[in-house]
This record gives C-alpha cells, sequence and structure tokens, in this order.
C-alpha cells in the first residue's frame, strides 16, 4: 500500500481554498465594490478543480497501475478493480449524498430570501449528482435556466467518469494507457476552451497528465529528487512562480485561448514536484500542519463551502431584513461562513467520511483476499463483473 504523500495533501489544500475563493464572489459577497472588483481582476481561483484533477490522476494512478501489474491472473486483476471501485464509492458517495440532502432541505425549509433557488431546479441538479452527469447538466443548463446550489458537482461527476474508465482501460488494454493519455494531453493543450463550455466540463487533460507522472515516478525516478531541485531556495521559487501564473490564467485579465491547456501544465508540474515527498512544496512545520489538516478535510470543505454561503445570506437575510448586504457585512459574512465549514467540514470528516472510508477499505481488503484464493473462483466470476 502506498503511503500518503505529505505535499499532496498540501496541494489539496492549495486546491480547495482557491476554490473557496473564486467562489466567494457572487455565491457570499453578493454586491460589488471597489476593493473585490479589482481584487478578481487579478487573482482567480478556478485553477484548484484543475489542480485537484491532476492530483487525483496521480493518486488513482500511482495505487492502480502497479496493482494491476502485478496481478497473477486476469480474475485477480477484476477483483482489484472491484476493491478499487468500493473503495472509492465508500470514500466519497456517503458524505456527497448527505450534503445533496441538507441542500435540499435548506431549499425547502429555510429560504424565505429565495436564495438557495427552487426546489425544482436543485432537485434535478440532485438526480444529475446521483447519477454521475453532473458536468454535462452544467453544459447544458448554464445560461438557459438554474443550475441549482450543489453547481460544484460537475466536477465530482467528471473524476467518477474517470475513476470508471481508467481502471478499464488499464485492465482491457494496458499496453494502451501511456498512448491514451499522451492524446488526451495533445488534443486539449491548445484547445480554444474557454470558448466552449462543453469543453470545460469535460477537460481530462489535467487527470491525464497526473496520470504520466505516476508511471515516470514509477519506472524512472523512484522517488530521487532531481540534483537541480535539491536548493531548497529553487523549488520555493518555482511553487510561487506556479501560483502566481495560475491566479493570473484564472484571473479576469486577458489571456490566451489555450489558457486552460496551461492552467493543467502548472497543475502538473506542482503534482511533479510534490510526489518526490521531499518537502519542496512546504517544508515541515505549523504552516504545513495546518495545510495537512485543509487537505486532510478538502473534500468536505468543497462540499460544505457553497450551502455554507448561501446559509449566511439567508442568515443575515432573516437577522437584518430591511439591510443586509454590501461593503459593511464584508467581515461578518467571511466569518460566519468561514465557521460554518470549519465546524461542518470537521464534523463531516470525523463522524462521515473517516468511518464510511475505513469501512470502504476493509470491504476493499475482502475482495482482494478473495481474489487471490482458488477458492472463491466460483463466487465472483470474472465474466459476471
Amino acid at each position: 500500500m502506498n503511503r500518503r504523500i505529505d505535499d499532496i495533501e498540501v496541494l489539496r489544500a492549495v486546491a480547495v481554498l482557491f476554490v473557496v475563493l473564486q467562489h466567494a464572489q457572487g455565491n457570499l459577497f453578493s454586491w460589488s465594490s471597489p476593493a473585490l472588483e479589482w481584487f478578481y481582476t487579478f487573482i482567480g481561483g478556478s485553477f484548484g478543480v484543475d489542480l485537484f484533477f491532476a492530483i487525483s490522476g496521480f493518486v488513482i494512478a500511482r495505487d492502480l497501475l502497479p496493482r494491476l501489474q502485478a496481478s497473477g491472473s486476469r480474475r485477480q486483476a477484476w477483483y482489484i478493480l472491484l476493491a478499487f471501485w468500493v473503495r472509492r464509492a465508500w470514500r466519497l458517495w456517503p458524505s456527497a449524498w448527505l450534503w445533496l440532502a441538507v441542500i435540499l432541505g435548506l431549499c425547502w425549509g429555510f429560504n424565505q430570501s429565495g436564495v438557495f433557488g427552487s426546489l425544482r431546479a436543485n432537485a434535478e441538479a440532485t438526480l444529475a449528482a446521483l447519477l454521475q452527469v453532473a458536468n454535462v447538466r452544467f453544459a447544458l443548463t448554464f445560461g438557459e435556466g438554474e443550475i441549482g446550489v450543489s453547481f460544484v458537482y460537475w466536477s465530482l461527476s467528471l473524476e467518477e467518469q474517470f475513476y470508471l474508465l481508467f481502471p478499464l482501460l488499464a485492465l482491457l488494454g494496458r499496453r494502451y494507457v501511456l498512448p491514451v493519455v499522451l492524446v488526451l494531453i495533445f488534443l486539449q493543450c491548445f484547445a480554444p476552451r474557454l470558448q466552449s463550455l462543453w469543453l470545460m466540463m469535460l477537460r481530462t487533460d489535467a487527470l491525464a497528465y497526473g496520470i504520466l507522472i505516476a508511471m515516470i515516478h514509477e519506472r524512472f525516478t523512484a522517488g530521487r529528487v532531481p540534483a537541480w531541485l535539491h536548493g531548497r531556495h529553487l523549488s520555493r521559487l518555482l511553487l510561487v512562480l506556479a501560483l502566481l501564473c495560475l491566479t493570473l490564467l484564472a484571473s479576469r485579465l486577458p489571456v490566451p485561448s489555450f489558457s486552460m491547456g496551461l492552467i493543467a501544465l502548472l497543475c502538473a508540474g506542482l503534482v511533479w514536484m510534490a510526489a518526490y515527498d521531499a518537502n519542496l512544496i512546504c517544508p515541515p512545520g505549523l504552516l504545513k500542519r495546518l495545510l495537512i489538516w485543509i487537505g486532510n478535510r478538502s473534500y468536505a470543505i468543497y462540499l460544505i463551502h457553497v450551502p455554507a454561503f448561501f446559509f449566511t445570506r439567508e442568515l443575515f437575510y432573516r437577522l437584518y431584513p430591511e439591510e443586509h448586504v454590501g461593503p459593511a457585512y464584508f467581515f461578518p459574512y467571511l466569518v460566519v461562513s468561514v465557521g460554518l465549514i470549519l465546524m461542518f467540514s470537521e464534523l463531516n470528516y470525523r463522524w462521515v467520511e473517516s468511518p464510511f472510508r475505513r469501512f470502504g477499505a476493509r470491504q476493499s481488503r475482502i475482495l482482494l483476499i478473495q481474489g487471490r484464493t482458488p477458492e472463491t473462483m466460483a463466487v465472483l466470476p470474472a465474466e459476471r463483473i
């Protein structure tokens, strides 16, 4: 079992913090002010999603490809895939379903201001999320009607589609993994995705970069840090430059039509540095411990932050019905929403995410044991999976 890489957790924290920052505009701070306009002109956080994608591609390929390569038979390989899917389902679905239910409950019972939108739109968004097609619904609905509070599930649906298709490719066409990865990167590298919502919602280049990094690290580097990266100052400089470029490419400033390809490449560079597990992203210390704490809860934060934003707006609407928006409310909104996000993310991590993840890991281990035991051949034939 590959152990967790602390620098990857740090990158998860960076990704979710920038996503929350991006979504605060409009979803939390519903007003306009010169300070907010200036800030969001130069700072964008949407690249956090691509960083999540690159991390997912790396983590999944790092875990799955060596297992499949070491499998002794096709039947055992199928068990490995089934164990992987079971582990991911128990890791992701309980929290996702819980917060879909919470959103519907808030839309129905805590929505005097109408900030949560209509129950019908949120029900449609919930169904799309449950069916893992939220990205398709987003592309069809954006600009045409209500998207719903659970709009962030589009990226989760894209990842779920990846979790289904990539393992099948790795099993049934192992020799084609590298060519497919390279083709996906090449086709999307210069694609003008800013002009196509469908290309945005179906983007897979960051995921492909993550897979490529896992393959390179396994076959060639074996964790050996390149000599030119040994200097800590150089790695920190590269990190700062990458984050600066990412925030500018994701901002409102004029950018090339192929900026999404550059964002995916820069995110891949960060994951490549983190993959060495040599503290190249963040040195040990208080800051790293804090970022690891956030990274461990990044999935919960991602699910919770938008409903927390809307809950804050509804709360202030009820407390101050005459006047509840504007620059004077910036810090009260910020404090309440951040408090809600941290509190419920911690509760979700401790009481939902972690217990179900451990349960899924146990079920996964049972399947892996069955896959290695000849006596279980009749229990789950490979051809029936």
